[in-house]
């Protein structure tokens, strides 16, 4: 098994685990996909979306917006979704939701970088907080492989300045990569052109996870499934002296309401297939 490989197969488990707790601490996530609805709403499709697909769906928390916005933008149209995820277990979960378009939505297990599907066979792509797990170029190459000409991306990923406290703090105790390295925009800008995708609008800019101490963030982070960001070569545990330190370190971000911040370098797109 290569290097990829195994990176696939650990985010693909990670997110498998934090399924039955995913919602529970995922309001950050939650909030992207609203400013993100919101972006698609500033820059919708030409025509009406007969198809559309959320890549890297989760749990659907987003599929409720998605059935909401293309009736406001085009009174008539009713599009079929295709929720897509990587994580089994994931979709498992979206079966459960009580607030998901169930008649017409096709749930599809499936990788982000070889999607299973034919050549323009969607209007519209939709992906919150998925992408930054891919290669960006490939991920790109495949969106606009599945999108019809002239069909509309909507996009939400992370740039380089995400969790720069955590990594800094760890920084501290020892030269590892707790921390796995994020694209920045202009890359994403780069690989979408690449791609055959125009660029419509994006935007850049900070939001945060709070908690009121270190170890409730790593735990939110865990029960997400994002704790597996870092170098999956390294499994020997910090020590208690260590985690003290890394504790310490990231005491100096406190806030004036008293919370600590973990920061999330987010980063939208629109994008138009040519």
């Amino acid at each position: 098994m290569n290097d990829r490989q195994a990176h696939k197969r650990a985010v693909r488990a990670a997110f498998d685990r934090a399924a039955p707790r995913y919602d529970s601490a995922a309001e950050l996530q939650r909030e992207v996909c609203r400013r993100l609805a919101a972006l698609a709403q500033q820059h919708p499709p030409a025509t009406p979306p007969a198809r559309v697909l959320d890549a890297g769906c989760g749990t659907g928390y987003a599929l409720p917006l998605l059935a909401g916005l293309f009736p406001r933008l085009f009174p008539r149209a009713r599009p079929h979704f295709i929720a897509l995820d990587f994580a089994p277990a994931m979709l498992q979960h979206l079966r459960q939701r009580g607030d998901f378009p169930a008649h017409n939505t096709a749930l599809l297990g499936g990788d982000l970088e070889h999607l299973p599907l034919a050549d323009a066979s969607i209007d519209g792509a939709w992906s919150s907080l998925a992408l930054q797990w891919c290669d960006p170029a490939r991920a790109l190459r495949e969106l606009a492989r599945v999108l019809a000409p002239g069909g509309s991306a909507w996009i939400a990923t992370l740039g380089p300045h995400t969790l720069w406290e955590l990594h800094n703090a760890f920084a501290t105790v020892d030269i590892n990569r707790h921390v796995i390295h994020f694209h920045p925009a202009k890359a994403w800008i780069g690989h979408a052109r690449d791609a055959g995708l125009d660029l419509l609008a994006t935007d850049q800019h900070p939001t945060h996870a709070l908690a009121p101490d270190l170890s409730t963030l790593l735990h939110d982070l865990k029960t997400i499934g994002a704790h597996s960001v870092g170098d999956e070569r390294r499994r020997i545990p910090l020590g208690r002296q260590a985690w003290a330190r890394v504790a310490r370190e990231y005491e100096q971000h406190r806030r004036a309401d008293g919370l600590l911040p973990a920061t999330y370098d987010l980063i939208l797109l629109a994008l138009r297939k040519r």
